[in-house]
């Protein structure tokens, strides 16, 4: 199979593995993997991870979605932690990095659509998700009450009230308070009930405009 020919099938799609590949050519597995690595040392393709590409900017005929590509780097997994987060104005800063939870293995990417870390998650607690549309196609990212939980989760040490303002929460009634604690019961977690008590007093304290976030 010749570039022009690769492009010519998948020139429609943002990103596409070596599987894809395979199954529009008679050529054997291990020669495309090879052709794969070449055209991506000569700046043809862009490598995402191994057995993954994107085409370069030049040549791209629609765009490359980071946040639609988060779930597909690594399967199962979801936007969670900072970057929903983030995405939710739960934080004034803007996340850089796409967080994700997986039951599988931790694992963390870097390329040319940018930083992607994944950290494990039990599968009991795999759950709080939810299909949004995120530049025309759907991702799947964290509900805000489970974004928090994951943090909290994955983020050693209590999380007292210092811990909690420090933070700089905002837009508390984004987060409905019963989910929270339904989905912290998942966890089966005593650090995380507590810090979802905490959370409600300093939410609510805000509220009040008794404490500066």
């Amino acid at each position: 199979m010749t570039y022009e020919e690769l492009f010519e099938r998948l020139g429609g799609q943002a990103f596409f593995d070596l599987a894809m590949v395979v199954q529009l050519s008679d050529e054997p597995r291990a020669s495309l993997r090879v052709q794969l690595h070449r055209w991506s040392k000569k700046g043809r393709l862009l490598p995402l991870r191994r057995g993954m590409y994107a085409w370069p900017e030049s040549r791209r005929r629609v765009p490359l979605n980071p946040a639609a590509l988060a779930n597909v780097l690594m399967s199962p997994s979801y936007l969670s932690g900072a970057w929903a987060l983030g995405f939710y104005g739960l934080i004034p800063e803007r996340v850089v990095a796409y967080t994700s939870v997986t039951s599988r293995a931790p694992r963390r990417f870097e390329n040319a659509a940018g930083i992607f870390e994944y950290r494990h998650i039990k599968r009991t607690a795999f759950l709080g998700y939810q299909g949004i549309e995120i530049e025309g196609e759907k991702v799947q990212v964290a509900t805000p009450e489970k974004a928090l939980l994951d943090f909290w989760h994955l983020s050693a040490g209590p999380w007292t009230p210092v811990r909690m303002a420090e933070m700089r929460f905002q837009n508390f009634d984004v987060v409905k308070p019963r989910h929270l604690e339904e989905q912290a019961r998942q966890f089966r977690s005593p650090r995380l009930l507590a810090a979802v008590k905490v959370w409600k007093a300093v939410a609510q304290e805000a509220k009040e405009g008794t404490v500066e976030l």
